[in-house]
């Protein structure tokens, strides 16, 4: 509740409430959310929890004949010039990726990683996994060879910056 004072108030301007919204509660509603596997439906709670966000930071449009309207899917993503949570998270599953690829082949993480689970799979379409979603997120920016660039830091910064500026963030 207490967020919803803040950002309705017209104490604060609009870019101190977007700096709230980037430092305080961005970072709570994406921790850990390199590990995730994005559906649709999850996609789509994101982006209706951040256009909520957004319309309260930004309030709303006086029209023309002097009604007052909420701000358009459209206008808000104006604002924003496109940036939205999706990209911030596939972002930062690409970075994790990095990390993992570059540990060594002891690590629990890499462990985890290759591990295959002896029990058989349901019938049925199977389950989407992180590695195939992220696999998606470098093939949408045509990166080859992903493996041996992830070994190297700096190579596999600007992979991720490419990425940053492919999903515009």
């Amino acid at each position: 509740m207490f967020h919803k004072k803040i950002f309705s108030t017209k104490l604060i301007s609009p870019n101190v409430k977007l700096q709230l919204y980037n430092t305080l509660i961005r970072p709570t509603v994406t921790d850990a959310s390199e590990t995730w596997v994005l559906k649709e439906n999850m996609t789509n709670k994101l982006m209706i929890f951040e256009r909520k966000i957004m319309r309260k930071i930004f309030g709303r449009t006086r029209t023309d004949d002097g009604c007052w309207r909420i701000k358009t899917n459209q206008e808000i993503n104006d604002i924003l010039k496109g940036q939205n949570r999706i990209g911030f998270i596939e972002k930062q599953r690409l970075n994790w990726l990095g990390r993992v690829e570059r540990m060594a082949e002891d690590n629990i993480v890499q462990k985890i990683k290759r591990w295959k689970p002896m029990a058989k799979r349901p019938i049925g379409r199977p389950k989407t996994r992180w590695e195939d979603d992220v696999l998606e997120d470098i093939r949408s920016i045509n990166t080859s060879n992903w493996k041996k660039v992830a070994q190297n830091r700096d190579s596999w910064k600007k992979v991720v910056e490419q990425a940053r500026t492919f999903y515009r963030l």
